[in-house]
């Protein structure tokens, strides 16, 4: 829902010679990222219908001519808070017609596309692409600058076209951070040039193919690694980042090899990855483990160094992100970190909130950054969760103090990879996605109070997804369930 509207009740048909202007831009788009916008938008708007009415029978006062779009920064640069703002109008009448965006940056103007895009339909019975209710006069920004969306590569291979098309899919519903959870204990399917045996060869390893397609979308990729747990694959190519054969998890503690190898991969992270933000994972850790599964010159280190369990947790998270800070980047952590030592993070972390509610108002009232996905509500791979409850999931629970608020950096849907793969991915991720989409995008004053009253939207964004051929569910019901019984699309 944009944050403001106003709609007419009249139609105007696209000309079957619709063209991108920049009349008064200026963006030179030198790199192409509006002219590609523009091609996807026309893909998406036409899809594979056949326009063959007869022009002839129409005033030249029914078409748009084109879209005029104006572009203030000449910088395409994408980065964590990049101005995603932008107004749309469309006229009802002109001679010629065009539709206008205008946009403080290129990624704005994508935004803009897709909108107007959505205004757009084809008709079967004129067979002219109609925009509706015109004029249209729309203005529109984000209310988080973070609305992400989790994958999971490590427990189940994605094909980069799977990939490409969950990024597209992302942009339909104004989603513009991909995190990536490229490696855990069951698979290193990342190949890292400074140490090529962490590569274990089970993936096609085309991130900058990934980067770079995400990115002239308005797609920033964030990029995980999670230590010290969930790391069990790492010693498959480097046993000495195991504490012992018996024990491949948490990582090694007490060896320095282990924030050698650390190092390595953010350094060659950091000619790729080019988001602000590094996520380096610290949930889920064995404690116990540091010590009970370590002997010898290990223990006598870690006694020398008077670190038990937590200690040990605690000095293997901090100096991970002090390296990550060497290499430019700032920290997100998984919320452990926090729970257990929250007043020795760097200032300069953002806690992911995941294990349940309350987080967030703990985390900012302790001046940290937070990005909220609690697991009973955002949590996609749970199947049982509905979009009602994805919707209703208020990232700003009992957090009034306006400062606080603004800690808050936005949210994140995790998709995560245990029960998933190429053959599932679309149906579990959408609708429900969409639902908390709206709940990051829209201004809260915007937002429905009743889930019922989204419920007609959330349908018709579903039936457009899959007229991209977007495999979205039915949004009644469980994640993937099955179609409830015959009727067109249309019609539901």
């Amino acid at each position: 829902m944009p944050k403001y509207y106003s709609n007419g009740n009249k139609v105007l048909y696209l000309s079957n010679e619709f063209e991108l202007s920049t009349v008064g831009s200026k963006y030179s788009d030198k790199s192409g990222i509006l002219k590609d916008g523009f091609m996807r938008f026309m893909d998406v708007v036409t899809l594979d219908h056949v326009i063959e009415a007869n022009f002839s029978r129409f005033g030249q006062s029914a078409f748009l001519i084109g879209i005029n779009v104006v572009i203030q920064s000449p910088n395409d640069e994408l980065h964590s808070e990049v101005d995603e703002s932008y107004n749309l109008a469309v006229p009802a009448a002109g001679k010629p017609a065009y539709a206008r965006i205008e946009a403080n940056s290129v990624y704005g103007a994508l935004h803009g596309l897709q909108t107007f895009s959505q205004l757009c339909a084809y008709s079967f019975k004129t067979r002219l692409i109609e925009v509706g209710m015109v004029p249209w006069t729309i203005f529109d920004q984000p209310r988080f600058s973070y609305r992400g969306l989790l994958i999971d590569t490590s427990r189940h291979y994605l094909p980069l076209r799977v990939i490409k098309k969950v990024i597209d899919s992302m942009t339909y519903a104004k989603l513009n951070v991909l995190h990536w959870h490229i490696v855990d204990s069951q698979s290193f399917p990342l190949e890292i040039p400074s140490y090529p045996k962490l590569w274990d060869g089970s993936s096609d390893n085309a991130i900058l193919e990934h980067n770079r397609y995400a990115q002239r979308r308005g797609v920033n990729v964030l990029a995980e690694i999670d230590v010290p747990g969930h790391a069990a694959s790492w010693g498959n190519g480097y046993p000495l980042l195991w504490p012992s054969a018996d024990c491949k998890e948490p990582l090694d503690v007490s060896n320095e090899f282990t924030f050698k190898v650390i190092d390595g991969i953010l350094k060659d992270f950091s000619k790729v990855f080019k988001y602000k933000f590094v996520h380096l994972g610290g949930d889920e850790v064995d404690t116990d483990t540091f010590m009970s599964q370590v002997a010898g010159s290990q223990l006598v280190m870690l006694r020398t160094h008077r670190m038990v369990g937590p200690q040990a947790y605690q000095y293997f998270v901090l100096r991970a992100q002090k390296i990550a800070l060497s290499h430019g980047y700032e920290i997100i952590n998984w919320e452990e970190t926090f729970n257990n030592f929250g007043d020795k993070l760097d200032r300069k972390t953002v806690i992911h909130n995941w294990l349940g509610g309350g987080v967030a108002e703990k985390v900012t009232a302790a001046g940290l950054r937070c990005i909220v996905s609690n697991q009973e509500n955002w949590y996609l791979d749970h199947l049982d969760t509905t979009w009602q409850q994805f919707y209703m999931n208020e990232p700003l629970t009992n957090i009034t103090n306006p400062k606080q608020q603004k800690l808050v950096i936005g949210g994140e849907v995790c998709m995560w990879g245990e029960h998933i793969d190429a053959s599932d991915i679309e149906q579990t991720i959408w609708p429900r996605a969409a639902a908390a989409a709206e709940r990051l995008w829209t201004s809260y004053d915007k937002l429905a109070r009743d889930p019922r009253q989204v419920a007609r939207r959330l349908a018709h964004f579903r039936c457009l997804l899959n007229q991209r051929g977007i495999a979205a569910a039915p949004g009644d019901g469980l994640g993937r369930i099955a179609p409830g019984g015959p009727g067109s699309c249309y019609a539901q």
